[in-house]
C-alpha cells in the first residue's frame, strides 16, 4: 500500500481513534446474530493496546437512524459484545461529541472506549468539516479499520483525516492486499464468478475485469437477462428488460476480447418461490410460467471444470437463492469446490460471505471481504474515498 499503516505509528502514550465497522447483525431483542465484523477488528485493537497507547477510542455507525437517535440502532450492545471478545473493559458513551467528552474519556479508568452510533448525527453521512474536527479532536492519531464504509466519503472516514495523521488498520490493509493484487497483478489463469440478482450491479465489474480475467462465470437471477440476450427463452425468472442491449454488447466484447462467458445450461426450476416448492430441471430455455431459482447439475460440473485450474478466483454473488435450502445446492457445490482448490479465493462481501458462512467455508477461502458495497466498488477499479484520503507512506 501507498499509505501508511499500522505498523508505522509510533502509539506510545497516544489516545488512538479507530473507524470500525460494528454494523452488525442484530435480532428483535437486540441481541448480535453474527458477530464477525467486531472479531475482525482484534488484531488492530490488541495491537494498539499492546503498542502502549494510552486510550483506544472506537467510533462506528449501526443501521440507517437518519441523523437522530433511535434506540435500537444503539451500539451499546457491541460494548458488551467488544468486552468479552476483547478481554479488556470497555466504557460505553452515550454520544460520539461534546463540550466534555474529551476530558471524560481522559479521566475514564477504562483504555478502551466505544462511542454512540456516529448516524445520530446527520453531520457523519455530510462529511461536515466541523463534526469531522470534534471527531479528530479526541485523539492524538487516526486508523481506519472499517473497509465496508471506505468507499463513503463520510465525516469519520475522509473528513477526520485533514486533521489527524491516519493510517490502515490491519482488516483494512487486509482487504487492500487481496482485492488489490486480485485486480491489478492476481495470478493466472484468473477467473471471475459473478451472481445476485441483476446485471446493473456488476456492470462496472465486468468492465473492469474482463480485460483482465481468463473467463467470467455468470449465476443467479442476472444469468437470465444475458441468456435472453442470446434468444433463449427464460420463462418468468429474472429479467431486467431495460439490460437487454447492454448484455448483447458485453458477449460482444468479451468474444472480441476471446474471453469466454459461461452462463447456465441447465437450471433449477420453480412455479413460485416458496420453501416448499416442488422443483424441476430444465435445460437452457425454461418454459413459461417456470421461474429459475438455481444451477442445475450440468452447469455445476461446467462451472466446476472451467475453476479446477485458477491460480486466482474473485467471487461476488451467489449462484442461486442461497438463502432457502432447496435452492442453494448449486452455490454451496461451488463453495465447496472453490474451499478444495489450490488458488488464491477472493470472496466479496454481502451476500456471497453470508453464503460462505451458512455453508461454513470461511476458513477455507483465502479472504472474505468484510465490505458489500465497498468491495463491488473496488473491484471496479474506482478509488474508495476512505483509502485515498489515508496519510501517504513515505517514497
Amino acid at each position: 500500500m501507498a499509505k501508511l499503516t499500522l505498523k508505522d505509528l509510533d502509539l506510545k502514550n497516544k489516545t488512538v481513534l479507530v473507524r470500525v465497522d460494528f454494523n452488525v447483525p442484530q435480532d428483535a431483542a437486540l441481541n448480535i446474530t453474527d458477530d464477525t465484523r467486531i472479531r475482525g477488528t482484534l488484531p488492530t485493537l490488541k495491537h494498539i493496546l499492546q503498542s502502549g497507547a494510552k486510550k483506544l477510542v472506537l467510533i462506528s455507525h449501526l443501521g440507517r437512524p437518519d441523523g437522530k437517535p433511535v434506540a435500537k440502532y444503539s451500539l451499546k450492545p457491541v460494548a458488551e459484545r467488544l468486552q468479552q471478545l476483547l478481554g479488556e473493559n470497555v466504557l460505553f458513551f452515550n454520544d460520539c461529541i461534546g463540550e466534555n467528552l474529551k476530558k471524560d474519556i481522559d479521566n475514564a479508568p477504562q483504555k478502551v472506549v466505544l462511542l454512540e452510533n456516529l448516524r445520530y448525527h446527520s453531520e457523519e453521512e455530510a462529511n461536515d468539516a466541523g463534526f469531522a474536527k470534534q471527531l479528530a479532536s479526541l485523539a492524538d492519531v487516526f486508523v481506519n479499520d472499517a473497509f465496508g464504509t471506505a468507499h463513503r466519503a463520510h465525516a469519520s472516514t475522509e473528513g477526520i483525516t485533514h486533521y489527524l495523521k491516519s493510517a490502515a488498520g490491519f482488516l483494512l490493509e487486509k482487504e487492500i492486499k487481496y482485492l488489490g493484487s486480485a485486480v491489478e497483478n492476481p495470478q493466472k489463469p484468473f477467473m471471475v464468478i459473478l451472481g445476485g440478482s441483476k446485471v446493473s450491479d456488476k456492470i462496472g465489474v465486468i468492465d473492469n475485469l474482463l480485460p483482465k480475467c481468463d473467463a467470467i462465470i455468470v449465476g443467479g437471477g442476472m444469468a437470465y437477462t444475458f441468456l435472453k440476450a442470446q434468444g433463449k427463452q427464460i420463462g418468468n425468472s429474472k429479467l431486467e428488460k431495460d439490460k437487454l442491449d447492454l448484455a448483447k454488447s458485453i458477449l460482444e466484447k468479451s468474444a472480441k476480447l476471446g474471453k469466454e462467458i459461461l452462463l447456465p445450461v441447465d437450471n433449477v426450476v420453480v412455479e413460485a418461490i416458496k420453501a416448499d416448492a416442488k422443483v424441476e430441471i430444465v435445460g437452457e430455455n425454461i418454459p413459461d410460467g417456470l421461474i429459475a431459482v438455481d444451477i442445475g447439475p450440468k452447469t455445476i460440473k461446467l462451472f466446476e471444470d472451467k475453476l479446477k485450474d485458477a491460480k486466482t478466483i474473485v467471487w461476488n454473488g451467489p449462484v442461486g437463492i442461497f438463502e432457502m435450502d432447496a435452492f442453494s445446492h448449486g452455490t454451496q457445490e461451488l463453495g465447496k469446490f472453490i474451499a478444495g482448490l489450490n488458488c488464491v479465493s477472493v470472496i466479496g462481501g454481502g451476500d456471497t460471505a453470508a453464503a460462505v458462512a451458512k455453508f461454513k467455508l470461511e476458513d477455507k477461502m483465502t479472504h472474505i471481504s468484510t465490505g458489500g458495497g465497498a468491495s463491488l466498488e473496488y473491484l471496479e477499479g474506482k478509488t474508495l474515498p476512505g483509502v485515498a484520503a489515508l496519510t501517504d507512506a513515505p517514497r
